[in-house]
């Protein structure tokens, strides 16, 4: 079976680490590239992990290329209590072997009119920046994009940042509604399915024996902080949403983004094109397949 060509829109962070490890590492991805946005750690440190992550796999031959450095209509929410001032908690990796790229929504723009219509996905861990700028600037390149898979969003639970709003939406939610009203190939993995998928300390004892395993049992020590015995792992869902369907069960909801009262909160909206929306999930199931992704030799 061929692997799926992939970009990882991502702003690394704790969360997103494992994920893009897991990526690089299953053996059912081609990763064509790390677009990175600013996050709530800043673009520097986004990109200068992202570059760290692929340096730490020996995977510098994958380029990294700058995105937003900002949403599109606000300011950066911080939350490096969570991930530390460099985003990974001071954690020891190489340093990036290859200078980033400039601008990643025309990069992305040129892949999607290069390759053959739908044959390249973008995979999405953080806010949606980028992703709208494509849609924006270059839309008849978004339109030839495969899949969108994103993580964020809260549909039947509550928010992690706000009463109903998730971080990643919170953090750019116009970047959010345009990526939502525009009626791609779009499945979102919310915080009902995320919160389902925790790793405690045996998960990440168990992770160790190579190099991806180990630096994801490393970050997810770090993500643990102090007194936590589990932590959701929310960005990885993304990877595997697309290694395999049989992890979570899919509903179309056509949903309107809350730009005022509780930014990036989702609600019903009968005007608005379906999205797919993971709502169910098979949370041993997923945990193997990551740790087999994170430990294959």
């Amino acid at each position: 079976m061929t692997n799926r060509r992939i970009i990882i829109d991502t702003d690394p962070g704790l969360d997103d680490a494992p994920a893009i490890l897991h990526a690089l590492n299953c053996g059912r991805f081609e990763v064509l590239g790390l677009t990175t946005m600013a996050g709530n750690i800043g673009l520097d440190n986004t990109t200068r992990n992202a570059g760290r992550l692929l340096a730490a796999m020996g995977r510098s031959d994958i380029p990294v290329i700058t995105g937003a450095a900002k949403p599109l209509a606000r300011g950066v929410i911080d939350i490096s209590d969570i991930h530390g001032s460099d985003g990974l908690h001071g954690l020891a990796l190489p340093g990036p072997q290859a200078a980033p790229r400039p601008d990643a929504v025309a990069l992305d723009g040129r892949f999607a009119l290069a390759e053959p219509a739908g044959s390249v996905d973008i995979f999405a861990p953080g806010p949606l920046t980028n992703i709208a700028g494509l849609i924006t600037r270059h839309p008849a390149a978004a339109a030839r994009v495969g899949q969108i898979i994103a993580m964020g969003g809260a549909v039947d639970e509550p928010g992690n940042i706000g009463p109903r709003s998730e971080f990643n939406f919170a953090t750019d939610p116009e970047a959010a509604n345009i990526v939502l009203r525009a009626g791609r190939d779009l499945t979102l993995v919310p915080l009902d399915v995320t919160r389902k998928v925790r790793a405690g300390t045996a998960y990440m004892a168990a992770l160790r024996g190579n190099p991806p395993g180990d630096i994801a049992a490393d970050i997810i020590a770090l993500y643990f902080g102090t007194g936590r015995e589990s932590r959701p792992l929310h960005d990885p869902c993304v990877m595997l949403r697309r290694s395999t369907r049989a992890c979570s069960d899919i509903e179309d909801r056509h949903l309107s983004v809350d730009l005022a009262g509780d930014p990036g909160a989702l609600s019903p909206a009968a005007d608005q094109p379906a999205t797919k929306i993971a709502l169910r999930v098979n949370a041993k199931g997923v945990l193997d397949l990551l740790a087999a992704g994170l430990t294959r030799t």
